[in-house]
Parts: structure tokens; sequence; C-alpha cells
């Protein structure tokens, strides 16, 4: 198990799916920005560092049949499908470290809340990249959420490398065309504020 995967394990098993800073009970912008993304029902979607995330409940509601959720932690699973009951088995649950992960398939839909801000070493952010490069075909759309360059320096002790739009589009590279960019200022379960930044962009071809 690797350093990352002991550090979530231990955030999941000690807190509970509330009692931590990125807990959202809606995640109204993320569904409202894949919706917007146009995928139909049958639309291949992953949504990276998912964890115990709400998001995935809320497509599986809206009627997509193709969910995928990623994480590095087994535990925040058993508390995502602790919650879903037998939806659960609807879902394809991967736990992996996103900058080494292997994809199997192609997703129209690529969704990061939260996990690409963790990534402060350029090589794993290069890492991630070559993995979403190899997920998303031409025509399928990326969405990350990250702290905002007026946001957090840290979050669940670690520290966090914070974006805008431009930042993440250069990351990404120019065959990844910004579609929309979003502001939100996040209240944790203790109603302090933290600034993100929503972009979602379209990979440039059919």
């Amino acid at each position: 198990m690797s350093e990352r995967s002991t550090h979530w394990d231990h955030v999941y098993a000690t807190k509970g799916e509330a009692e931590v800073s990125w807990f959202q009970d809606s995640p109204a912008i993320s569904l409202e920005m894949i919706r917007a993304a146009g995928p139909n029902h049958d639309a291949a979607i992953i949504d990276v560092g998912g964890g115990a995330s709400r998001l995935v409940d809320a497509l599986l509601q809206d009627g997509y049949r193709d969910v995928t959720v990623l994480d590095l932690s087994a535990k925040a699973f058993d508390a995502a499908k602790k919650r879903l009951g037998g939806a659960a088995l609807m879902v394809d649950w991967i736990v992996a470290d996103a900058t080494t992960w292997q994809p199997a398939k192609t997703y129209d839909v690529w969704h990061d809340r939260a996990a690409f801000h963790f990534l402060t070493d350029l090589r794993d952010r290069a890492a991630y990249v070559e993995r979403l490069r190899s997920a998303i075909a031409p025509g399928g759309h990326v969405i990350i959420a990250t702290f905002a360059p007026d946001g957090p320096e840290k979050c669940s002790g670690l520290p966090v490398q914070r974006h805008d739009s431009a930042s993440l589009a250069a990351e990404l590279g120019p065959e990844f065309e910004l579609v929309e960019t979003r502001r939100e200022t996040h209240h944790t379960p203790w109603d302090s504020t933290q600034a993100f930044q929503f972009s979602r962009f379209r990979r440039r071809g059919s």
C-alpha cells in the first residue's frame, strides 16, 4: 500500500462522511457541468478521486448507466457503498492512484473535484495527464475542480497546488479546449469557506 493510500484510508477510517472539509451534501456545480457536457445516459463517466462523494448518487439518480469511481482509498468506497446499498452494484469501483493507473477503457466525461490539486510534483501531474489523455477520446469532456489561487494552501494536512483555468489549460495541453470555468465558495461542515474553481475542457476532434 502506498503512502498516499495509507493517508486517505486513515482519513476515511477515522472521520465520518460529513466530518471532512470537502464534504458536499449536494455536488451541484459538478452535476451541472457534467450535464452541460451533454452525455447521453449510456455515456461512460468517471469520477477521479471520488472517495465517498455523493456525486455518484446523483449520477445514478439522473439515469446514467456507465459510472466509474476511482480513488486511492478502499475505506472511502466502503462508506459510499454502504450509503448506496444495492445501487452500488451499478458502479465500477476502482481502487488506484490516478498517476499510475492504466485505463482499460475510454470515457466520455472525466470529473475530478479536489484530487488534482494534491499533485504538487510536476512529474505526478504529467503522469496524471498522461492517463487522462489515454482515457478521453476526441470530443470527450474533462472537468477539474481545484482550490482557486486564493484558496487554501493545504488540505487534510497535505500541501496543494492551487490552479485557475489558465494553469489547468497549460497542464492539459493545446488538444484540450476550455469550454467554461466557474468559481465556488465552498462552505465546510464547520462553516469556514474555501475558494474553488471548476473548469471544463473538451478534447479537440470529432
